[in-house]
């Protein structure tokens, strides 16, 4: 950090998360500065240095090694398999790092970086934005108050309606890539899962390849057996014509059930940044608890994903825990690799 303790950012990747989530929260996030973005585009290059003045950009993460001394924190939001060399490299450099996720290919992987990060003593956490999501947030202080008694079965859906797929490795590489929905969307609803539910004991899973041309699932059910027996139901797809249901939550008193996804990502993507006001959802848009005929409207929490990079500067500047513990992102590639193997073998299969 600088005299003054400015964190300064150095950013690699200016596509969708680079440009649209971690640089606009970088930004919004006291005390920190995006100083430097990777990218070897022309066009994003042009765009990183319009909507952040003042950004250098270089053409490649070793012209960033070359200065390391010049940043004090990493972010990776380069494509997935890219994720583990960009963070060794950034550890080895003596630089703390922020990994989009997933953060690595293979739980094996996953891990060893995990160890060498503790070996050499450096941050590394996983942007799970999605635990800052209004309707998540909003959850949580239901189940911190008992709201829907005993809870045993967590239904939860990410799911969008894109019938021709997009250009791209995100949907049309190589499966070798991390490409999917189980990485995509299910990195997501597993992280939620066990935040809420802890440990899991069982996975089933069905992973489906539903439009021509693609390489990788395009539409995944995952069945989740925790250790504290909650059950918990996930659905994640891109070919979904009607995709308005986000959670339902059945308890021994009460069920919550929210339509539609949280409002950050749609109003970074049309240029909105964090302020007053930020994340908050319209009383239309509440979700509801109750049963049968008796329903409440629940007023929902604010969505706040600037609390990551808030939380990774409480962390680098107070040794604080990291927002986001890389250990948890070891179990969901646990998962989603037991997910797939489920899917293959048309089994329920045990996690030791």
């Amino acid at each position: 950090m600088t005299a003054h303790g400015e964190i300064r950012v150095g950013l690699i990747g200016y596509g969708l998360a680079g440009s649209v989530f971690h640089a606009p929260l970088v930004a919004a996030t006291e005390g920190m500065r995006l100083a430097i973005v990777v990218t070897g585009n022309a066009d994003r290059a042009e765009q990183a240095r319009r909507e952040h003045p003042g950004v250098e950009v270089l053409g490649s993460a070793e012209q960033l090694w070359a200065r390391a001394d010049e940043v004090d924190l990493v972010a990776v939001a380069s494509p997935n398999t890219t994720h583990v060399p960009y963070a060794r490299a950034a550890l080895r450099a003596g630089l703390a790092v922020v990994v989009d996720k997933p953060l690595a290919a293979t739980s094996a992987q996953a891990q060893a970086l995990v160890d060498e990060a503790r070996r050499l003593d450096r941050l590394l956490s996983v942007f799970q934005n999605r635990r800052w999501d209004g309707d998540f947030l909003t959850l949580r202080r239901l189940l911190a108050r008992g709201a829907l008694g005993d809870v045993h079965r967590f239904e939860s859906r990410f799911e969008r309606w894109r019938p021709t797929p997009k250009e791209g490795w995100r949907e049309s590489g190589d499966p070798a890539d991390a490409g999917g929905t189980l990485y995509d969307l299910g990195s997501h609803l597993i992280d939620q899962a066990l935040v809420l539910w802890g440990p899991v004991a069982r996975v089933y899973a069905e992973v489906d390849r539903r439009r021509p041309g693609v390489q990788v699932d395009d539409d995944a059910f995952v069945a989740l057996e925790h250790a504290s027996g909650v059950r918990s139901h996930l659905w994640m797809s891109a070919t979904a014509a009607d995709h308005d249901l986000r959670f339902r939550v059945l308890g021994s008193r009460a069920a919550y059930v929210k339509h539609g996804l949280d409002m950050q990502e749609g109003a970074l993507k049309q240029g909105a940044r964090p302020g007053a006001g930020w994340g908050a959802e319209p009383e239309a848009r509440w979700g509801r608890v109750g049963a049968v005929d008796a329903w409440a409207l629940v007023p929902a929490e604010p969505g706040a994903w600037p609390a990551y990079y808030a939380g990774i500067a409480a962390a680098l500047r107070d040794g604080a825990p990291p927002p986001v513990d890389p250990a948890d992102a070891v179990q969901g590639l646990r998962i989603i690799e037991a997910a797939r193997r489920s899917a293959a073998e048309r089994a329920v299969v045990e996690l030791a």
